[in-house]
């Protein structure tokens, strides 16, 4: 994950700051796998704890009049959220593993989306310019 100063935060739309929510969830998941194979269980405890405020404020940011998939999100985080919390009294690192293969999915999803709506923006700047140019070209002066 990047470094991150307030001012550069501010500058991200909220779509790159989910993004960086699910990188850092993922990465506290890891650090907590590998935590607990090194008998290190306070500061797995810790590792699974950011990762539970990070699926909270997943949850916080959700739009609800988006429709159905918002309520589809909503309940997996929730599903999360309880899953971290059993997780972290069994310290059971296959379930972790588990965690870590769906938000991974959820991570993959909407990086492609992003991608698609910057490639559709790209795309309709492009017919712009090119509508432009060839309006300014057609032109005699």
């Amino acid at each position: 994950m990047e470094f991150l100063t307030e001012e550069l935060i501010v500058q991200k739309s909220s779509q790159e700051l989910t993004a960086l929510l699910y990188e850092g969830l993922l990465t506290n998941l890891y650090e907590a796998i590998d935590q607990i194979d090194e008998s290190n269980l306070f500061q797995a405890n810790k590792s699974l704890q950011r990762a539970g405020d990070i699926v909270h404020r997943l949850g916080v940011g959700l739009r609800y009049e988006a429709g159905p998939i918002t309520e589809n999100l909503d309940t997996l985080y929730n599903f999360l959220a309880d899953e971290l919390i059993r997780v972290n009294l069994t310290k059971n690192t296959d379930s972790i593993s588990f965690l870590i293969k769906i938000v991974e999915t959820l991570s993959t999803a909407w990086n492609d989306a992003m991608q698609l709506k910057n490639n559709a923006k790209a795309d309709s700047l492009i017919k712009m310019v090119s509508a432009y140019e060839n309006n300014v070209m057609r032109k005699k002066f």
